[in-house]
């Protein structure tokens, strides 16, 4: 059994980094991809195939958890929660966890316990790091979108959180949320209100 494991949410200045683990189905859903260049519309298709065929699991650390850990230590976390998360719903421990990027959790997360192996761009060459990779961002999309309903100036659920000329702007006239990243530079180097 092969898990593949990609994150999303490493750059936005607010909400959380959300992780998702993935063992494909047989036959996989075809069609798979990184994330970043599936329209929304095959992700949502995507998406839906796999949270139906395939077995997956997901992990979310929240902005207090970034702003203590700090973005990488917050990103092993999330993928370990995602992979604890699989392991509990199928009952077994994977053969090896593949992993999007050039790190793994090993000796960085005193709870990871599993093989695993780094693969630089997996999210566009290793079908379970795909649909990971769907995953991530579809669930923290969509917790984007709901916090926009609570903070409408920041244009959420356009931009995810991420640092576009119009959520800059909206920093610097409305001031930080309790969902923004206090640690990261752009929110750090306003005047924090008391």
């Amino acid at each position: 059994m092969i898990v593949g494991v990609d994150e999303a949410g490493r750059g936005p200045l607010a909400g959380p980094v959300v992780a998702a683990a993935v063992v494909l189905c047989k036959p996989r859903p075809s069609g798979l991809g990184d994330s970043k260049v599936l329209s929304r519309a095959r992700r949502a298709v995507l998406e839906e195939m796999i949270l139906r065929r395939c077995q997956w699991g997901i992990g979310v650390v929240d902005v207090d958890g970034i702003d203590s850990l700090n973005i990488f230590g917050a990103t092993m976390l999330a993928m370990t929660l995602a992979v604890q998360a699989l392991c509990e719903k199928i009952g077994c421990d994977p053969l090896e966890v593949l992993i999007d990027g050039n790190l793994t959790p090993i000796g960085r997360r005193a709870e990871w316990r599993w093989p695993a192996r780094a693969i630089v761009k997996g999210d566009a060459t290793e079908p379970c790091i795909s649909a990971a990779s769907i995953l991530a961002k579809e669930h923290r999309d969509r917790i984007m979108r709901a916090a926009a309903q609570e903070h409408p100036h920041y244009g959420w659920e356009r931009n995810a959180g991420y640092g576009t000329p119009e959520h800059l702007d909206a920093l610097r006239r409305h001031g930080p949320t309790p969902l923004h990243r206090r640690t990261f530079a752009p929110v750090a180097q306003l005047e924090m209100p008391l």
